[in-house]
């Protein structure tokens, strides 16, 4: 059975988003619809709204997916999409619509775990690359530190204890008085502080060197901005959104790279929205140049939910006879 045309679907959290993939690595659509404006109003993802915004969304996102791609929906080989985790009305919206397509077209689907999505987006910025390699991902809901063994297969090392490294970004922004989504709004503010002007906490898990731990570090940042509050002391923003940030991608490039060193692995991965962060970016980038490390890292646009890295991923299961039924339920805690 000829899979090398795969339709993406992605609708995990609030991007409803379609992509054709050929051969896992060539992108030949890549639609995305945000509801960033719809939440933003609400500082942070309402999933009721997102869940009926994606049912407005799917079938024009899906259709413009084929337009794009140049081809007709008979013509892909399977469809992906993603099953978890996610938010439980969202992640349904996606995967009946692909299961919808699936039975329609007599074409295989295959559920995607969306973490494993985000690593894939990595064989779509660069084909060479091949595992066995280490990938931090880290986005809103996730912060895990994998070994990828196979295109298929990983090895969770260490994942957050709390909240993931996104989770705190947003948070913090939302107490700052910064727009949702809060992740961008600190990277671009945080230029313009001081990195050492708030000391801040970065945790160490006992027993456990490479889990992440984030809410020590968020309660932190909340307590110095009420405290500034309450007292009338001038709060400067831009300092305290440099010094979150310092600590975040500091950990974060210092736990990663230093399993890389610790394990003898010479290629490193950068996964999930956080990956898109200028300031992590930098670090790790100077810490593995250092080291002599490989580093990977997909442009911002793979790094953020999108259904190109799901295509890619499913690709890559279905080259291993990894084909799910159709009554595949979606699973808002599937883990790695």
């Amino acid at each position: 059975m000829n899979f090398e045309l795969v339709l993406g679907i992605e609708t995990s959290c609030d991007e409803t988003a379609a992509s054709v993939v050929l051969e896992g690595t060539k992108v030949l659509s890549n639609i995305i619809s945000s509801q960033i404006d719809t939440h933003r109003v609400y500082g942070g993802v309402v999933p009721e709204i997102a869940s009926r915004k994606h049912i407005e969304s799917i079938s024009f996102v899906v259709g413009e997916a084929f337009r794009q791609a140049g081809i007709e929906k008979e013509d892909v080989g399977a469809i992906a999409a993603t099953c978890g985790p996610g938010l439980a009305g969202a992640l349904i919206v996606g995967l009946s619509y692909a299961k919808a397509l699936s039975f329609g077209l007599k074409k295989p689907m295959i559920g995607v775990n969306h973490i494993e999505g985000h690593i894939a987006a990595n064989y779509i910025e660069d084909p060479t690359l091949k595992p066995p390699f280490l990938c931090l991902v880290a986005s809103g809901g996730h912060t895990h530190l994998l070994m990828a063994k196979s295109m298929t297969e990983y090895e969770v090392l260490g994942r957050t204890r709390d909240d993931a490294a996104g989770e705190a970004y947003d948070k913090t922004a939302r107490a700052l008085g910064l727009p949702y989504p809060g992740g961008p709004a600190i990277d671009a503010l945080a230029p313009a502080g001081n990195p050492d002007a708030v000391p801040l906490p970065k945790a160490e898990v006992s027993g456990a060197p490479w889990d992440f731990s984030f809410s020590g570090l968020k309660s932190a940042t909340l307590n110095y901005i009420n405290r500034c509050r309450m007292t009338s002391v001038p709060l400067v923003v831009a300092d305290v959104a440099a010094s979150f940030q310092k600590a975040v991608t500091e950990v974060l490039t210092e736990k990663a790279v230093g399993a890389c060193v610790k394990l003898g692995a010479d290629k490193l991965a950068l996964a999930g929205g956080v990956a898109s962060n200028t300031a992590l970016r930098a670090l790790m980038k100077k810490a593995c140049e250092k080291r002599n490390i490989k580093l990977y890292m997909p442009r911002p646009l793979y790094c953020t939910d999108n259904a190109a890295m799901i295509a890619s991923c499913g690709y890559f299961q279905l080259q291993q006879g990894k084909i799910s039924t159709l009554d595949l339920n979606a699973n808002p805690d599937l883990a790695i």
